[in-house]
């Protein structure tokens, strides 16, 4: 993170050194709790950070960008989930890479009114997800915006020249997937419900002197549960780690994507990169409570890893306490590759339906 002068700001409006004084002591407070990341060697306070991987470990890097009005809304999600959802976007890329993380580096664009309780609350989310998956926050930067921006990048670790990929799906493979499908979608659907409510005459009070875009709505512990897969996804980690430890001996995943934009898109992605076709078998989809087919099949942001893996290897049905379905299988391209859809009255052409910028 930079660290120039700030000239002083109106009332109200924190200066560029006391955020930045702020990220760090957070950072600080987080990193030092349970173990201590030792592949930081160098973190923020200077022009780069400094990773040291082990012996015979590759780096792997991702990056996500999260954009106000894009990716979510400030009147409508809680700046703990915005956080959070920042950095499991990344997190659940390295999942599917087979990679433990190493660090991650934040850059935020803030218009000036998000500079107080709100980003206060904005890092809570970020830091509470970053400790649990012991990745530290190494830099990044700041600076003013008009809009919110969350740019983060993670760094991982994966072991050399065994990362998973999704191009290394075979035809006779089979289809696995982890958890279950539409939790996000259908918690996205009741959060827009919740904020579409008008308050109640007391929270109206509460929040009147707070501007219009920064009023989200309540979450009743009632709902939570229910919103929780979308408002505080859990990036796949342990699992990815695991597919790659027995992919390495033969035994394990041969191909892996993280559902990021919906299973009818990523498992495209997959067959692409792959050069193969794919038949899903619906009466063995895993659907999320409360979500509708629609949402298992085109919802996105559910997070989980979709995988292939020959007939001989030995998939648990549940992985680090998260249960595994198989969902179909891979099958040889002809021509153009196609998912097909599998159903009692027969099969149909499944077409991409998720998640598509500029589309």
């Amino acid at each position: 993170m930079h660290l120039e002068p700030s000239k002083s700001t109106p009332s109200g409006k924190k200066s560029e050194l006391a955020l930045l004084a702020l990220i760090r002591e957070q950072a600080a407070r987080h990193s030092t709790r349970g173990n201590p990341p030792q592949a930081l060697r160098l973190g923020i306070g200077d022009d780069c950070a400094l990773l040291r991987l082990r012996p015979g470990e590759e780096l792997a890097l991702t990056t996500d960008l999260s954009i106000a009005g894009r990716h979510f809304a400030l009147d409508c999600h809680p700046p703990e989930s915005i956080g959070h959802r920042s950095l499991a976007r990344g997190l659940s890329d390295l999942a599917a890479m087979g990679a433990r993380p190493v660090a991650a580096f934040l850059s935020l664009g803030l218009p000036p009114q998000l500079t107080g309780n709100w980003l206060n609350r904005f890092l809570d989310g970020f830091f509470a997800l970053a400790e649990a998956y012991q990745t530290p926050l190494a830099g990044g930067d700041l600076a003013e915006s008009p809009v919110f921006v969350a740019d983060i990048v993670l760094a991982g670790a994966v072991r050399r020249g065994k990362a998973l990929l999704r191009s290394s799906a075979q035809p006779g493979d089979l289809l696995y997937l982890t958890g279950n499908l539409g939790g996000a979608a259908a918690g996205l659907a009741q959060l827009k419900q919740l904020a579409a409510q008008p308050a109640k005459p007391w929270a109206a009070r509460r929040i009147q002197s707070q501007p219009a875009a920064l009023r989200p709505p309540r979450v009743p512990a009632r709902l939570a549960p229910a919103l929780a897969p979308h408002l505080y996804p859990q990036p796949r980690i342990a699992q990815g780690l695991w597919l790659a430890r027995y992919a390495i001996s033969g035994t394990g995943a041969s191909a892996v994507i993280d559902l990021s934009d919906g299973l009818s898109t990523d498992l495209a992605h997959l067959c692409q990169a792959s050069g193969v076709a794919a038949e899903i078998d619906l009466a063995a989809l895993p659907i999320a409570p409360a979500a509708t087919l629609a949402q298992a099949l085109h919802g996105g942001e559910d997070y989980e890893l979709l995988f292939t893996a020959p007939p001989s290897a030995r998939i648990l049905r549940r992985i680090a306490g998260i249960g595994v379905t198989r969902i179909g299988r891979i099958l040889r391209a002809e021509g153009v590759a196609q998912i097909r859809l599998v159903t009692a009255q027969g099969s149909q052409i499944l077409k991409p339906g998720g998640w598509e910028h500029f589309s």
